[in-house]
């Protein structure tokens, strides 16, 4: 397969799996968010797809009061293409999940193509003592959860956000979601050229095989075409291998410690900017060269920083 001239990379700084205890490199204060953002992207991430914390005790939050306290900063700090995520909790409705995105009206949202049981229950056996209270059962917890992305939310999602030009990185978990993707662009919801993330690892998704990432691979080529660009998430020990195999597939990246906690195997990575710069050093090394954020702009057919609310 042939590769493509630049490789985006993106950096998810700290999502809605991990909690405070689990690292202390995990940023949750607005500080520790822009900060961590701006030196991701000063270490090679074009795109950074951004979580909310709440400031006190690090627990998932869609205020967009704590959006608010971060995004001017990394806007003023950084060049780098925002993404806000529309995934932000597991239990709250697409309304109150695009809320963020229909305020602040960024680049780039991600939006999930299906319902799925999505579970990081496991983890929750690694720790005796925790930081916040919320933190045990929110992991133990998730074990029952359903993350609900019916047909209905993710129209109302596209309609929703539509007025703002966003471009949605469209977070694939199994090969059935690209089926879901191929009938929302059969029905207009979504123009050509899409996003696809290709995501590997989730307890409740497909695993992070190198066969699985070919084998989601061929599928969308069948399904899309030409009409696609696409990127690899790999969860926890995943990350790196696989971020290296697809930059030489041809496709872009995604790393961060909303992803991993680590850096190598047993070992904590010491914020998102080290795995930046080691993903980079590999694709670079590779014969791969890292996109700018106005190079991510152009092969993403984005909107432009000069247009979004924040």
């Amino acid at each position: 397969m042939a590769r493509q001239q630049r490789t985006i990379i993106t950096c998810a700084i700290t999502g809605a799996i991990h909690t405070p205890t689990m690292s202390d490199a995990l940023p949750y204060t607005p500080d520790d968010i822009a900060q961590q953002a701006v030196d991701a992207a000063e270490a090679g991430a074009s795109i950074l797809h951004l979580h909310a914390r709440r400031a006190h005790d690090g627990g998932v939050s869609v205020d967009t009061d704590d959006f608010a306290a971060f995004l001017p900063r990394i806007k003023q700090a950084t060049d780098a293409v925002v993404n806000i995520s529309t995934g932000g909790s597991l239990t709250l409705s697409i309304a109150d999940r695009v809320k963020p995105a229909t305020i602040f009206s960024p680049e780039m949202c991600s939006l999930n193509m299906g319902s799925m049981n999505f579970s990081f229950h496991p983890l929750a056996k690694r720790y005796e003592d925790w930081k916040f209270d919320w933190e045990k059962a929110y992991v133990e917890g998730s074990e029952g959860n359903i993350f609900r992305n019916t047909f209905r939310d993710i129209r109302e999602a596209a309609e929703t956000l539509a007025p703002h030009d966003i471009k949605f990185e469209h977070e694939c978990y199994d090969v059935g979601h690209l089926y879901n993707l191929k009938f929302c662009m059969d029905t207009g919801l979504f123009k050509a050229p899409i996003f696809i993330q290709f995501i590997f690892g989730i307890l409740g998704g497909i695993g992070p095989e190198i066969d699985n990432l070919i084998f989601m691979k061929r599928t969308a080529d069948r399904l899309f075409g030409d009409n696609y660009r696409w990127s690899v998430l790999g969860a926890g020990g995943a990350q790196m291998s696989l971020a290296t195999s697809a930059s030489q597939m041809g496709g872009n990246i995604r790393v961060g410690l909303e992803d991993s906690l680590f850096i190598s195997r047993g070992k904590l990575a010491e914020s998102n900017a080290q795995q930046v710069a080691k993903i980079r050093r590999i694709v670079e090394d590779l014969g791969c060269t890292v996109a700018t954020p106005d190079e991510a702009r152009d092969i993403l057919a984005l909107k432009g920083g000069d247009r979004v609310n924040f």
